[in-house]
């Protein structure tokens, strides 16, 4: 059933089994946790689907990826010399397990990180909105920038770019005229549907299972533990991650379809898989 339906989940195996007068008929009923161990004695994996959209690799989307390359290679080359920030945010709730009748509070971390490691990390309990957007962007200029250059203009100083995605904040109309009285800092936005292009992902992959080990029970001790995971995040890490990111470099340029990580099960060539 597995070989002939790699979408089809455990329940509607369990399903099939029950109705299956032939093959099973002596079987009237069984677990799902059986029906893994089968699958698992067997080397046979259930891995999680994802919803690819058609988009992502139509000619508009291509067309930005190569805008957006340009871009930053651009920049790369500039005088004076650029250094590029990646910048999100990300949510986390308290609850870490099904819990009848409990809720977890949700908290929403700010992060930024460049070759150098990780920059300013913010953690707040509820989302992130246009104020508290500014205030991480203000503590980020004063992390980037020694006091006595606050407001110096020249074409010699060092420029810091951030990059992120296109969330409607993020274009807002603050925003953009905090980063107008902000002369040294830019921003550019990553091309839609291109989440392998941010390594910031793979640093909140690997955050939150950091904060996971430090098992957290209530919220104090959640913004305690956000804090601490960030610091376990080395700037190696940071710069392998970023290295991944700009290895689709290439392939935009090309202007050719993008497979991504969630592609796995999708590509007979495993080999292939691997060298991308």
């Amino acid at each position: 059933m597995v070989l002939e339906n790699n979408a089809i989940r455990l329940r509607e195996i369990k399903s099939a089994i029950i109705e299956d007068n032939n093959i099973f008929e002596n079987i009237q009923t069984v677990s799902i946790s059986t029906i893994a161990r089968v699958l698992k004695r067997h080397q046979m994996n259930m891995k999680q689907l994802y919803t690819v959209p058609f988009e992502r690799n139509g000619e508009k989307v291509k067309e930005l990826r190569y805008q957006y390359v340009q871009r930053i290679v651009e920049l790369e080359a500039s005088e004076p010399p650029h250094s590029f920030i990646y910048m999100e945010e990300a949510g986390f709730n308290l609850t870490k397990r099904r819990r009848r009748c409990q809720r977890g509070g949700n908290i929403t971390m700010g992060a930024a990180i460049s070759e150098n490691g990780v920059l300013t990390h913010i953690p707040i309990i509820g989302p992130y909105n246009t104020e508290c957007l500014v205030t991480f962007l203000d503590t980020l200029y004063r992390d980037l920038i020694p006091e006595q250059e606050w407001g110096q203009i020249g074409d010699d100083l060092p420029k810091y770019v951030i990059v992120w995605d296109n969330v409607s904040f993020h274009r807002s109309n603050i925003i953009r005229q905090w980063f107008a009285a902000h002369n040294r800092m830019l921003m550019e936005f990553l091309s839609p549907y291109s989440p392998f292009l941010n390594p910031i992902e793979q640093f909140f992959s690997a955050w939150r299972w950091k904060v996971y080990d430090r098992q957290p029970h209530t919220q104090m001790t959640l913004l305690a533990a956000m804090d601490a995971a960030c610091d376990d995040i080395t700037a190696d890490f940071c710069r392998g991650w970023i290295r991944h990111s700009k290895r689709f470099f290439p392939c935009f340029i090309a202007r050719e379809d993008i497979c991504c990580d969630v592609d796995e099960n999708l590509w007979p060539n495993r080999q292939e898989c691997q060298e991308v």
